[in-house]
């Protein structure tokens, strides 16, 4: 059986210099980024970033073996600053 390696993805969306969005997807347990004019796009370049990534970095793996799956969370904050609830 083939070992399972799992990496983190997070998107944002933000705002380009000119006011237009852009989607920015983080690979939080590499530390890369890529970005797209949509989710698809956003997903499909840092896919291609991180194999190019571990295609240089092929140490990285080990780091990387896990029988879990990441866990995420987002906590909503209020104006006052002030983490209320996680959401989800």
């Amino acid at each position: 059986m083939e070992k399972k390696y799992y990496v983190d993805i997070v998107i944002n969306k933000e705002k380009l210099s000119n006011g237009g969005p852009v989607f920015v997807a983080h690979c939080l347990s590499l530390g890369i980024a890529s970005q797209g004019k949509d989710t698809d796009e956003a997903v499909k370049n840092i896919k291609e970033a991180i194999e190019l990534y571990l295609e240089e970095q092929p140490k990285k793996y080990d780091e990387l073996l896990s029988d879990e799956l990441p866990l995420f969370s987002v906590v909503e904050v209020t104006r006052s600053a002030k983490a209320t609830c996680i959401v989800g």
